[in-house]
């Protein structure tokens, strides 16, 4: 008996976290059908918070979920507050507050954004069935303008569009050709404390830098706060990952030595161990990006499986939403366009990766800068730092907040 061949499917999205549902939703928008392939049982939340600035929140407005998103998260009301502390005397240098406009027209639009809600929302504004959990991706292959997927389960999918949303391990990266992500020198804890009876904080910002460590903590909503710390690994600190408590330890240890105040101290203990922990930062090499195929046929990428990066510009979230609002308008857009069906899908993708790639080379390589300047032990470098960059830093990322992604549909 002969076997049937899989059907083919229009689009197939790789990974259901931000960038993958975006990306989905966008399409849906569009009137493009597509399948989104999630290795997890269920919605992926590892990471529990990002910041969302202006450019997050134009893209959602695009996809509309943003209104929703922000009845669930507060607005940063007065400023974001940065702490400086002297590498070599480990007293306070400077203390910055940077003016964040409090309401929604305003300039700086910031909430800090649970993750698990927004992938709710995102999963919730998609037809029933759209994304098929347990199912990873273990081979690919082409065979004309199709795609062949070949699935863990032993299974294989055809795919016309194949978009890779599959992380910083991306097996669609891979295939593409994309330079492996490199590892940046540092760790980063990341955890979150819940108030059933309200966490009684302003909705600001507040972060801290200096003695080669960088930390912060922001409020999601009346009882969430979510809070990180970078720093980079020694002898003396190996095995604090091995455990949340252990990891927990560690960051008060090195918080109370930066003389944060003591509110900030009570929020990481009333974290518990199990929403506590840690992951290597790792980024895309930003100079390879300028010549790399983002996109090759029917394929491309978007999200960390384009564009990894370190945390310090809090932009990797909001760069993935930017990336699924392009690419649907890309890819819609030219669904509808003149030629044959993989003449106009490829053109489709090569607008999008034109579009994307200066954007992900800018904000990898500033992420990077940012991240070793005010992270450095250096003397030098820490002085400069502690004396005046880290105001123009500040404002340098609010800028990076102003880009726009446009809309799902052509100008």
């Amino acid at each position: 008996m002969q076997r049937q061949e899989a059907a083919v499917e229009d689009v197939v999205v790789v990974g259901a976290g931000l960038a993958g549902l975006a990306t989905a939703l966008g399409l849906y928008r569009k009137g493009v059908r597509s399948l989104v392939l999630e290795s997890s049982p269920s919605l992926r939340t590892e990471g529990f918070a990002f910041t969302a600035w202006k450019n997050a929140f134009r893209a959602l407005d695009a996809l509309g979920v943003g209104d929703k998103i922000r009845e669930q998260h507060l607005q940063v009301q007065a400023a974001c507050r940065l702490r400086v502390i002297s590498s070599a005397t480990g007293e306070v240098a400077q203390e910055l507050d940077v003016t964040v406009q409090g309401n929604r027209s305003g300039p700086n639009e910031i909430r800090c954004v649970r993750r698990d809600s927004l992938l709710q929302a995102l999963e919730e504004e998609l037809p029933r069935g759209t994304i098929r959990y347990s199912t990873k991706i273990v081979s690919m292959e082409e065979d004309g303008d199709i795609k062949i997927l070949h699935l863990a389960d032993g299974s294989i999918l055809r795919a016309k569009v194949l978009i890779g949303c599959d992380g910083i391990n991306s097996v669609v990266a891979k295939w593409l050709g994309l330079a492996e992500p490199s590892y940046s020198g540092r760790m980063a804890a990341r955890g979150l404390a819940h108030f059933p009876d309200g966490h009684g904080m302003e909705p600001n910002f507040l972060q801290f830098i200096g003695r080669g460590f960088r930390s912060g903590m922001r409020s999601c909503n009346n009882t969430d706060v979510y809070w990180f710390f970078t720093w980079a690994p020694s002898e003396s600190d190996k095995g604090v990952v091995e455990s949340g408590a252990k990891l927990k330890q560690f960051v008060l240890t090195n918080l109370a030595a930066l003389k944060v105040p003591p509110k900030v101290l009570s929020v990481i203990e009333r974290s518990e161990a199990s929403d506590v922990f840690a992951v290597p930062l790792r980024f895309r090499p930003p100079l390879s990006l300028v010549t790399a195929s983002i996109s090759k046929g029917g394929v491309c990428v978007a999200g960390d499986a384009l564009h990894p990066m370190t945390p310090e510009l809090g932009q990797g979230g909001c760069a993935a939403l930017e990336d699924s609002v392009v690419l649907a308008r890309c890819l819609g857009e030219g669904a509808r366009g003149g030629g044959t069906e993989s003449r106009r899908i490829e053109e489709g993708l090569q607008e999008y990766a034109r579009i994307r790639r200066w954007r992900s080379v800018e904000l990898v390589a500033t992420a990077y800068v940012v991240g070793f300047i005010q992270q450095s032990n250096n003397a030098v470098v820490g002085f400069f730092r502690d004396k005046f960059l880290s105001g123009f830093l500040a404002r340098r990322l609010l800028k990076m907040a102003e880009y726009d992604c446009g809309t799902l549909w052509s100008y």
